[in-house]
């Protein structure tokens, strides 16, 4: 018999004794006492034990369901060792429990799109979305790309990190999510922090998330940490229904195919009370960093690149998030540069 049925039986039992003891004469109220508190101690230890049985069981759920399927969002079966970090993800190999298409770890990261394992089916995305997958684009990206931005407005990488840690006090300790990751700028950032129970980097470009492992690769404080890389697609993320706490989405909605189905699909995989944090450019004759003249020595090497992205209204981008069911908007402006927030009810 377990622990926990002996400490519930004995409390059923002492419990009985106890009620007995209430039929005997005033001259006894002292060995009711008696009677009474090693009950209450028992069933106190009792409770203590389901409680602490039940968080186990919940800690053990939460981290197996994370993971789903993207073709029909059902959890997925690990096999392998259990941890959301690199060398666990890397030699575990997955399965969806219902239409059995298997995932494993490409390279360095978990790669969970649609296509994943196909071999003669390819097909391209959006010229925006293709140009941040060019070896060449995610090697630059940090290393002078990103720090452009400050002319649009972005106050910097650490002051939008602990903008964005603000914003995160109420979900801190759970999962984050951080989307189209890039080479890991912010995902480097939110795993040292240590206000997060693991760290989800996720990106749609294989060679943004090779950089973002060459990064973490050099820093020796992140090799050990719960820090995991997914390719996934932001429209179809590959996690179960309410399973993330905190999602952040760095200088990234412009870039997105479809910014209302992905911040839907953000909105579904977060937990109740879970809150989306995001950068973008506002829409304004000032705001494109992308000009024709800042790509074009680009295109000799990557071939034809559209500029244009997805730019919208702090009023546009307050409607998607309701529109989409997330509350308690709020923002912070700066010229073009915008910080929003939403979060699940």
């Amino acid at each position: 018999m377990l622990p926990m049925e002996l400490a519930v039986r004995a409390a059923a039992t002492a419990s009985c004794s106890s009620g007995t003891s209430r039929q005997l004469p005033g001259a006894h109220a002292s060995l009711r006492l008696q009677r009474r508190r090693p009950a209450r101690r028992v069933a106190a230890a009792a409770a203590i034990v389901v409680e602490s049985e039940s968080k186990v069981q919940q800690s053990n759920h939460s981290e197996a369901e994370v993971f789903a399927c993207p073709v029909c969002y059902e959890p997925l079966i690990r096999k392998g060792p259990s941890g959301i970090n690199l060398p666990a993800i890397y030699r575990s190999g997955f399965k969806c429990s219902k239409c059995n298409k298997s995932f494993t770890s490409k390279d360095i990261f978990l790669d969970l799109t649609v296509t994943s394992g196909t071999k003669e089916y390819s097909e391209l995305k959006p010229a925006r979305t293709e140009l941040f997958r060019s070896p060449l684009v995610s090697f630059l990206y940090e290393r002078g790309w990103r720090q452009n931005f400050n002319r649009s407005g972005f106050p910097g990488l650490d002051e939008e990190f602990q903008m964005a840690q603000d914003y995160f006090q109420p979900v801190a300790g759970g999962i984050l999510l951080d989307v189209s990751c890039g080479s890991g700028l912010f995902t480097r950032k939110f795993a040292k922090s240590g206000s997060y129970s693991s760290v989800i980097a996720l990106d749609f470009s294989e060679n943004m998330l090779r950089q973002c492992y060459e990064f973490i690769q050099q820093d020796d404080t992140l090799v050990n940490t719960n820090l995991a890389l997914v390719r996934a697609d932001i429209s179809r993320l590959p996690f179960a229904s309410c399973s993330i706490d905190a999602i952040h989405a760095g200088a990234a909605v412009h870039c997105w195919p479809s910014p209302s189905n992905a911040v839907a699909e953000i909105s579904r995989v977060l937990k109740p009370g879970g809150v989306f944090v995001a950068t973008t450019f506002l829409s304004s004759p000032r705001n494109n960093p992308f000009s024709v003249e800042a790509l074009r020595p680009l295109r000799q090497i990557v071939g034809p690149v559209n500029s244009s992205y997805n730019y919208f209204t702090e009023g546009e981008l307050e409607d998607l998030c309701k529109s989409c069911g997330l509350v308690n908007y709020s923002s912070k402006v700066q010229r073009s540069f915008i910080m929003f927030s939403g979060q699940k009810p």
